[in-house]
């Protein structure tokens, strides 16, 4: 299997924040966390205290008092002749203190000034080649190094040369590494998915341990992919996550692992699996069924059935992955299995330091009811390799 990894400075989904909120802890603040100023000592950042109620355009766009927030888009692609990509491309930002300090009026003030900082993923899986690629890009966002904003109905967050556009019609991605690149434009064939109640989705025991997320579910996917400097016009779907919130993973949680599932009758599972230090899922885990009419209905802990019936072990990070399950919603009639469309699909995140996890493509057989059908879709694993709260 060939891997390679590209790094340049300058992603239910809820425990995400651990990588937003590492972030300002390694590159905004240094390796280790310094005490807060006395101006800042006792303010605290927004808490999701009730229903999101998301309102589109409007919550596409930034939520720059909040903690954290990031916009993920994972999907499964095609080219002409056959040959099938995965891909996953992911801006986080994250904000340094939960207070502006106030400029010294006598001092002049510096274009480097920001409470945002911004973090960017990219990878493509090459499912026929075997091969698997990432990229990751930091930055602060001032002087037009990164930024997001909603300008009218479109909402646009860059890096660099990388980019989300997010308008009324359409959704539009770009991400160039070295040794690999992606284009994309991205269809929406639902509406957006507020998940939990009312998009807030709890993720903890405690009333604020919640962030407000939504997905749009079923995107269609079209343009180019490169490789090794070959260019592939490709066709796919893809599912778009938005999440935003301030509350820190609770103490005895390590990690999570996040389910993305789209079937052939068009329906779509989400599901988020809290990980105790125990290993066990805890109550909060939940997911969403959208029903091929787009029918939408949230699920518990107590609604989902997973077996782990595989693992693979990293040869760099000695992290140890589950890679089968057995999901089965008997509720709903639904029992898939569901397997990695290549085994190492990790994203070991050197230049930045941040805890490794593992993303990738997956293959989906089973059947709703006694009907077969198969499908494609993500999973996210991460606390494998590195608890967030560990050592660094």
């Amino acid at each position: 299997m060939n891997r390679s990894r590209c790094r340049r400075a300058g992603r239910g989904a809820w425990a995400r924040w651990g990588l937003a909120a590492a972030l300002a802890l390694l590159w905004g603040l240094g390796r280790w966390p310094l005490p807060a100023p006395p101006e800042l000592r006792g303010a605290e950042y927004p808490r999701i205290n009730g229903p999101c109620n998301q309102e589109f355009p409007r919550d596409h766009g930034p939520h720059q008092d909040f903690k954290t927030e990031w916009w993920y888009y994972t999907g499964n692609l095609e080219s002409a002749e056959g040959r099938r990509f995965g891909f996953q491309i992911t801006f986080f930002r994250s904000r340094m203190s939960p207070e502006q300090i106030q400029p010294d009026p006598s001092e002049p003030l510096s274009g480097w000034r920001t409470q945002q900082i911004y973090l960017a993923h990219a990878a493509l899986s090459d499912l026929t080649k075997g091969a698997f690629h990432q990229d990751e890009r930091m930055a602060r966002g001032a002087l037009d190094l990164a930024g997001a904003r909603l300008d009218d109905d479109t909402t646009r967050v860059f890096l660099a040369d990388w980019e989300l556009n997010l308008g009324p019609e359409h959704h539009r991605v770009r991400a160039t590494a070295s040794d690999f690149a992606l284009e994309l434009t991205l269809l929406p064939e639902k509406p957006p998915v507020r998940h939990g109640r009312a998009g807030t989705s709890q993720k903890g025991e405690r009333p604020e341990s919640a962030s407000c997320y939504y997905s749009f579910t079923r995107l269609r996917a079209s343009g180019r992919v490169s490789e090794a400097g070959v260019a592939r016009e490709v066709s796919g779907s893809a599912w778009m996550d938005h999440e935003y919130s301030s509350a820190p993973l609770e103490p005895d949680l390590v990690g999570w692992d996040w389910f993305s599932l789209q079937l052939s009758d068009r329906g779509e599972v989400m599901i988020y699996l809290l990980r105790n230090r125990e290993g066990a899922y805890t109550a909060a885990s939940a997911g969403t069924l959208v029903a091929p009419s787009g029918q939408v209905t949230g699920l518990t802990r107590g609604e989902i059935e997973i077996e782990t019936r595989g693992t693979w072990q990293s040869p760099r990070t000695g992290g140890r992955y589950p890679a089968r399950w057995r999901i089965t919603l008997p509720g709903q009639g639904l029992d898939l299995l569901v397997t990695p469309n290549l085994a190492d699909q990790e994203m070991v995140n050197e230049e930045s330091g941040l805890p490794a996890y593992w993303e990738g493509s997956v293959n989906i057989v089973g059947t709703r009811r006694g009907r077969e059908l198969t499908g494609l879709g993500y999973v996210e694993l991460t606390g494998y390799a590195r608890a967030f709260d560990a050592p660094l």
